[in-house]
């Protein structure tokens, strides 16, 4: 298992799937660093030399991706913002509900969460006939 800017990556698996367990590069963005550095991205993770890692290395800090806890921070940055100024949006991340317009009365189960089922609390006197 390979080690790249403090995560651990897969040894099993080809270099250019390997990169995307870092939090901020995707598919096109490993392929490129991939082509930049000149390593095949069919090449296992374990395969990989020294010398490939450290060219690997380069290119993302050469390129300027902003990665992991940097991008995790930026974002929450956004989020705060975005309830400080109380707009729309931060509203609806407060109340963790969907922010981009999507529909809530049948669907948005991955935000709201499970069902929650309402029912009525009857007392015991009601349901011995008793009113």
């Amino acid at each position: 298992m390979a080690r790249l800017l403090g995560v651990d990556i897969p040894g099993g698996k080809k270099i250019g799937i390997s990169l995307r367990y870092i939090y901020g590069l995707g598919p096109s963005n490993s392929l490129a660093i991939l082509e930049k550095a000149g390593v095949d991205p069919n090449i296992r993770t374990e395969k990989l030399t020294d010398e490939q890692l450290g060219k690997i290395i380069g290119v993302i800090q050469q390129e300027g991706y902003v990665l992991e806890g940097d991008l995790r921070r930026e974002i929450g940055l956004n989020l705060k913002r975005l309830i400080g100024i109380k707009c729309y949006r931060g509203s609806r991340h407060v109340k963790g509900l969907p922010v981009r317009g999507q529909r809530t009365q049948t669907n948005a189960r991955t935000r709201k969460g499970p069902r929650k089922t309402v029912g009525v609390v009857r007392s015991k006197d009601a349901k011995a006939g008793k009113v």
